[in-house]
């Protein structure tokens, strides 16, 4: 069964999904692929696994690194799991980029060379935004890119983990990077 309940942060309306066995989605309404991996339906209703979820989120937003993660149900193709478990290990108030995820999961594999515009498509098909933290990833030389809940999130995010953005370069409204 799929539940569903929703979190009013300060940076917009959050949709949060589950099932029996943990967290399956997390979203900003309106984000790219907003709930694109979540059966569609469910009960609005309080489980634990939601309560901690919410637990977890009004910590975050107080400031603070929550020292726990509610129990995930994260459902995706290998590549995207491995993507998804290094995202995990980004550390809060931290950064990796797409190119220094694509090394990780090379060495996994043992190859040579894994493709940054992969590991980008696979971030970006994060089903569990913030707690899962995608919004710590950015592209070469420090290049805010990418976030499906949009780029003013993204900067607001890392700067509640105490970012100093001031070395990263942030695209002007309207420019492509």
């Amino acid at each position: 069964m799929q539940y569903i309940s929703h979190y009013t942060s300060p940076l917009g309306r959050i949709a949060l999904f589950a099932d029996d066995e943990g967290l399956t989605g997390l979203w900003f309404e309106g984000q790219k692929y907003f709930a694109y991996s979540v059966e569609k339906g469910g009960d609005e209703e309080s489980i634990p696994v939601l309560d901690e979820a919410k637990h977890w989120l009004d910590i975050y937003f107080s400031g603070k690194n929550p020292d726990f993660t509610p129990p995930l149900h994260l459902k995706g193709s290998p590549f995207q799991m491995d993507v998804w478990e290094i995202l995990l290990t980004i550390k809060y108030g931290s950064v990796l980029t797409y190119g220094d995820i694509a090394k990780k999961i090379a060495e996994r594999r043992g190859i040579n060379k894994m493709a940054s515009q992969a590991v980008g498509g696979a971030v970006g098909h994060n089903p569990i935004s913030i707690i899962v933290p995608c919004h710590r990833v950015v592209g070469a030389g420090g290049n805010l890119t990418g976030y499906g809940g949009g780029i003013d999130k993204k900067i607001k995010l890392l700067e509640l983990e105490g970012l100093d953005l001031s070395s990263f370069y942030v695209p002007k409204k309207g420019t492509a990077l």
